[in-house]
């Protein structure tokens, strides 16, 4: 059985746990926010920009449908986004300060 007394207060307390910390908070606040904005454009342009909403793309499907489909696309590319920025950064640096904090010793 593997050792799991890790002292907290030490990973902490490391500048790669803050600097890992900040960076991951800044980049996810980013992409939250875009997400938020794209998402209320839908019903603020479907309220006070309604005739956006009729310019015909193809046959029956418009501008507003098509924008209104686009939230799916925007949320999976966010997803995949964030996957690809944790597997190559975060959780690289996460894994290093987790090998460190096992040969901390420390008191909980």
């Amino acid at each position: 059985m593997k050792n799991t007394n890790i002292h907290w207060e030490a990973v902490e307390a490391d500048p790669r746990f803050q600097q890992l910390h900040r960076d991951k908070n800044k980049f996810l606040w980013r992409m939250m926010l875009f997400a938020l904005v794209f998402y209320f454009l839908l019903p603020i342009s479907t309220a006070y920009f309604q005739d956006i909403s009729r310019v015909k793309v193809w046959g029956v499907i418009n501008l507003g449908l098509v924008f209104a489909l686009s939230q799916f696309v925007v949320a999976w590319l966010i997803a995949i986004i964030y996957a690809k920025r944790a597997n190559a950064e975060f959780d690289a640096r996460a894994q290093a300060l987790v090998k460190d904090a096992h040969n901390i010793k420390g008191v909980l």
